[in-house]
């Protein structure tokens, strides 16, 4: 089994959630982890629970700031984008499509402009792994923008595997997972949300953080997997 020992690894969105489940996975086997966010507050919040190497205040929509970064990082062997925004979902017919560009400002341009800026400094035989989530093939109401950004995201990745190869690309799809993202429901409603979810879901439960970033360590592991979507979605696209 690859390991991770003194790899040097980036999270683009490891200050919480599945990037942060995905930094405590690989710290605990030495890898040197690197995470960004934009909050500063929560960065520091968050490596006080994880021993992360180092921590870097970042907007995935500057582009500049995203090139002096990954050029003061120098060489890299994997990297996670975990970037995500809140916006996009809603029934159509009531969409606005300002929050529609803005779900699409939020993960999919800050998730390219990410890989985009961080390519010169990839290993070859590294990898990339993307966040994307389950409402790219869930034909569920109200999910329709949603499908848009990361069905965008994920119709990439197999094209970008054979342009980038030997680097290695691949997408982990979560579906309902119990992560800050939820936040914007009050408690009583996000857990009678997750019951409900539970009680249809095959696996009969709501992801954890760390079920995602499993999932994310098996592609950054496994050699020979590239241009893949791994759903790991409890069944949700069953």
């Amino acid at each position: 089994m690859a390991s991770f020992e003194n790899s040097r690894i980036v999270i683009a969105g490891g200050s919480s959630g599945i990037g942060l489940a995905t930094a405590a996975l690989l710290t605990a086997e030495n890898a040197h982890v690197t995470i960004t966010g934009r909050s500063a507050e929560r960065l520091q919040e968050a490596a006080q629970s994880v021993p992360v190497a180092g921590t870097a205040a970042l907007d995935g929509n500057d582009r500049p700031a995203l090139d002096h970064f990954f050029a003061a990082q120098g060489n890299i062997d994997h990297l996670v984008i975990a970037l995500s925004g809140a916006k996009g979902a809603g029934m159509f017919k009531d969409l606005s499509l300002d929050d529609l560009r803005a779900g699409f400002e939020g993960k999919f341009w800050p998730q390219l402009q990410t890989l985009q800026a961080a390519l010169p400094y990839m290993r070859s035989g590294g990898s990339i792994t993307l966040i994307t989530a389950i409402s790219a093939v869930a034909k569920s109401p109200g999910t329709a923008g949603l499908a848009a950004i990361n069905g965008s995201l994920e119709a990439m990745v197999p094209g970008l595997a054979k342009e980038l190869q030997p680097l290695r690309i691949n997408a982990v799809s979560p579906g309902v997972v119990d992560t800050p993202w939820w936040n914007f429901l009050p408690a009583d409603a996000k857990a009678d949300t997750f019951k409900a979810y539970a009680t249809q879901l095959p696996t009969g439960k709501v992801a954890a953080a760390t079920d995602i970033a499993e999932a994310v360590l098996f592609l950054m592991r496994n050699s020979n997997t590239t241009g893949t979507i791994l759903r790991s979605d409890g069944g949700f696209s069953l």
